[in-house]
């Protein structure tokens, strides 16, 4: 499966936002990479929209080809295009597994789910694409129940969504429903992704 692997650091100081969880880098450096990464320009607005689409590209881990796809996906539902792209992103397996704590970032969601420790309506998925339907339940693995990562990142305190449910005692959650543009906490203008590709 094909994931980004270049320097983290770089990509959260070029977005000023821990992207990829709580690092460090933006405490060292407040300002964005490069030699000209003090300097202020205008930036043009196929600029902003680029960078927004990167953005939400590099959040939610998904490669070029990947995240265009998704896009396409989003144009041919109902609703308005950049709400249903965030929901799209937010109904994927790896997220989700993300969202209800069981893994810290979505990159160790994905690993975990890589690994088969995930299960949807009772059976093994290792698939992070996977799209998540209403009333689906995700839960871990009963061999991988014992494992002192998953039990450490359940029992660690971490944001309770609107749209999720989840049951400590059985380790597995309930998606609810898709979320409302509100609800989603990423910053990411979608319409200006949505602008992008339309041209």
């Amino acid at each position: 499966m094909a994931v980004y692997r270049g320097p983290r650091a770089r990509i959260e100081r070029r977005f000023n936002d821990p992207i990829f969880g709580q690092g460090k880098a933006l405490q060292k450096k407040g300002y964005p990479p490069g030699q000209h990464g003090r300097i202020r320009r205008k930036k043009s607005e196929y600029a902003s929209q680029l960078m927004e689409k990167q953005r939400a590209k590099y959040t939610y881990g998904l490669l070029e080809k990947q995240f265009a796809n998704l896009f396409h996906k989003a144009v041919r539902k109902k609703g308005v295009t950049g709400e249903v792209l965030l929901q799209l992103l937010e109904a994927r397996l790896d997220n989700t597994v993300y969202r209800l704590g069981i893994a810290p970032t979505r990159r160790a969601a994905r690993q975990l789910v890589l690994h088969k420790h995930i299960t949807v309506n009772n059976s093994v998925v290792n698939i992070p694409s996977y799209t998540l339907k209403t009333g689906d339940l995700i839960g871990v693995r009963d061999k991988s129940k014992s494992l002192d990562v998953i039990k450490d990142n359940i029992t660690a305190p971490h944001k309770s969504y609107t749209w999720l449910e989840w049951d400590g005692t059985q380790m597995r959650g309930r998606l609810m429903a898709l979320p409302s543009r509100k609800e989603i906490p990423e910053k990411i203008n979608e319409q200006s992704i949505v602008e992008l590709y339309s041209k």
